[in-house]
């Protein structure tokens, strides 16, 4: 197992397998690398360097009570990446790891980060308020909270039926996939977990999508029932500089892994493309 301690103490665990040019993955919540097996299997087939790491409460890094803020994980993503010397690579996020990306690439990309790729992403921000009237209303998140806190083991179960589409008609439900999700989060730790709440729906990566100089692709389904695609994805395509952006009708929040073949044929164009 590959893991690095930052600067405060965490331990950070990574995947890095293959060689070739560099993908860096960046996992939603309440998830690990472990999300990313349909994209880190078939990119390295394809003759990449994958790499994925466990977001410091996540996963099999530390449990940490500390450090659970969008500023901190994208600090840890640069130690990671300058331990590691990664340069020219493109960084892909999914959902609360799209937000991670989008500043990691903003605050510490310049030479490193050739491309970025956000998946069903939380950017630009997800709270409903007066400069974001389409949003999600806070109620939501108090209430994902209060699941987090109280019923964390029932909830990580029921959560996948949303964010899957598995609670939609005909839908094709594989209850290994459920678990593997439940198996993900309950490995984690609940104080971060409960803090990253906060961090997905409230950051504000505004600033971050107008920094960026580097070809971006958005993709995200148009039945996300967890990240709204309209208060999210179109917007934040319109704040790039250097912005594609894709949209599945029907696809869910967790099309990477239920829509695998589609989403890695979409990321590896964009991948092929020229950067101009």
């Amino acid at each position: 197992m590959s893991r690095i301690t930052v600067k405060d103490g965490t331990e950070i665990y990574y995947k890095d397998w293959g060689t070739g040019q560099t993908l860096f993955f960046h996992h939603g919540w309440p998830l690990s690398s472990d999300d990313w097996d349909a994209q880190m299997m078939y990119f390295v087939n394809q003759g990449f360097r994958v790499i994925a790491h466990d977001r410091r409460g996540h996963g099999r890094s530390t449990q940490t009570a500390t450090g659970n803020d969008m500023d901190t994980y994208a600090a840890d993503v640069a130690e990671l990446t300058t331990f590691l010397n990664l340069k020219n690579a493109i960084h892909i996020g999914h959902s609360t790891g799209g937000g991670e990306a989008i500043r990691y690439a903003a605050k510490y990309g310049k030479g490193r980060v050739a491309k970025v790729v956000l998946i069903s992403a939380v950017t630009p921000y997800m709270i409903k308020d007066e400069n974001n009237p389409d949003g999600v209303p806070l109620a939501v998140f108090d209430d994902i909270r209060l699941n987090t806190a109280t019923n964390r083991q029932q909830f990580y179960q029921d959560i996948t039926f949303p964010f899957f589409g598995y609670n939609r008609t005909g839908a094709n439900i594989k209850k290994g996939i459920q678990d593997n999700w439940w198996r993900q989060g309950m490995m984690g730790g609940i104080k971060a977990h409960y803090d990253c709440i906060k961090v997905f729906s409230e950051t504000d990566f505004t600033q971050d999508l107008k920094s960026v100089d580097v070809p971006v692709l958005v993709l995200h389904g148009e039945d996300d029932q967890i990240v709204p695609y309209r208060t999210t994805a179109l917007k934040a395509a319109q704040l790039l500089k250097n912005g594609k952006l894709i949209t599945y009708p029907g696809f869910p929040h967790g099309m990477p892994t239920t829509e695998a073949a589609t989403i890695n044929a979409d990321i590896l164009a964009f991948i092929k493309s020229p950067a101009d």
